[in-house]
C-alpha cells in the first residue's frame, strides 16, 4: 500500500492527529506511530508536520531481556509495522521502559499497579530507557536511538502516592510517573542529556535522524 504525496495529507485511521499550522514544509510524509497525546505534543513543539495512528503490538518482555534492549525492540516494531502499509513515509516509533533494580517496569495498565510501582520506585533511583526507531526511504534499514534519563524519587507515602494517581491517569505511562503533569512532585532529582527522553520521545535523537532522512529541523 502506498502513501502519495499530495496538497493535503491523507487520513491512515480512527487515531490520527494533524497539527495546525506546522512549522516545516517537506513531501515526505512523516507518520507516528504512537497513540500518545505526550508525543504528539512534543512533535508539535518542534513544528513538525505529521499523522499518527497507533499500531497494536505485544509489550511483553522476552525473557531475561534487559530493558533498554526492550525499549528499542518494541519502538522499532510499532515502527516497522506502521512502515509495512505506508512504505514511502518517514515513520517515527518511540517506547519507554523504567528499570528499578534490575526490575523491568512497563505500562501498569491499573490504578492499583499504578500504587504498587510508586510504592516499590519510593526514595530509589529509576532508570528511563526511552527507544527511538525511524524507517524510512532513504534508510536501508531501520535507525534507532536509545536515551536514558535516571529519575531519583522522593521518599513517598502511600497518601502520596494514592493522591497522586487520582489525580493523574498513568495507567498508560511506563513507570506510572509523569514529569511533564503532577509526577514531576514526586521526584528529588533528573538527570538527562536530552529532557524530552523522558516525556516519552527523544527530540533531540529525533532531529539528527530526521535530517538523515530528509527532513530538515527547524
Amino acid at each position: 500500500m502506498k502513501l502519495g504525496i499530495a496538497p493535503a495529507w491523507f487520513k491512515l485511521g480512527r487515531n490520527l492527529y494533524l497539527p495546525p499550522k506546522p512549522m516545516t514544509t517537506h513531501r515526505t510524509p512523516v507518520i507516528l506511530a504512537s497513540s500518545s497525546v505526550w508525543r504528539r505534543q512534543l512533535l508539535r513543539q518542534i513544528g513538525l508536520h505529521f499523522e499518527a495512528t497507533s499500531p497494536d503490538i505485544d509489550e511483553t518482555p522476552r525473557n531475561g531481556e534487559a530493558s533498554d534492549a526492550l525499549a528499542c525492540r518494541l519502538a522499532r516494531m510499532k515502527a516497522e509495522k506502521v512502515a509495512a502499509d505506508w512504505p514511502e513515509a518517514v515513520v517515527i516509533g518511540s517506547d519507554q521502559v523504567a528499570d528499578v533494580e534490575g526490575h523491568i517496569l512497563g505500562k501498569p495498565g491499573t490504578a492499583a499497579r499504578a500504587r504498587e510501582q510508586l510504592r516499590l520506585q519510593s526514595g530509589k533511583s529509576v532508570v528511563f530507557h526511552t527507544g527511538l526507531c525511524v524507517c524510512a526511504p532513504a534508510f536501508a534499514e531501520p535507525r534507532i536511538h536509545l536515551e536514558t534519563v535516571t529519575t531519583r524519587f522522593r521518599d513517598l507515602n502511600d497518601d502520596e502516592i494514592a493522591r497522586y494517581v487520582a489525580a493523574e491517569d498513568v495507567t498508560g505511562t511506563a513507570g506510572s510517573l509523569k514529569s511533564e503533569g503532577l509526577g514531576i512532585t514526586l521526584v528529588s532529582a533528573i538527570e538527562s542529556k536530552d529532557p524530552s527522553a523522558l516525556v516519552g520521545l527523544p527530540l533531540i535523537g529525533l532531529r539528527r535522524l530526521l535530517a538523515d532522512a530528509g527532513i530538515a529541523l527547524p
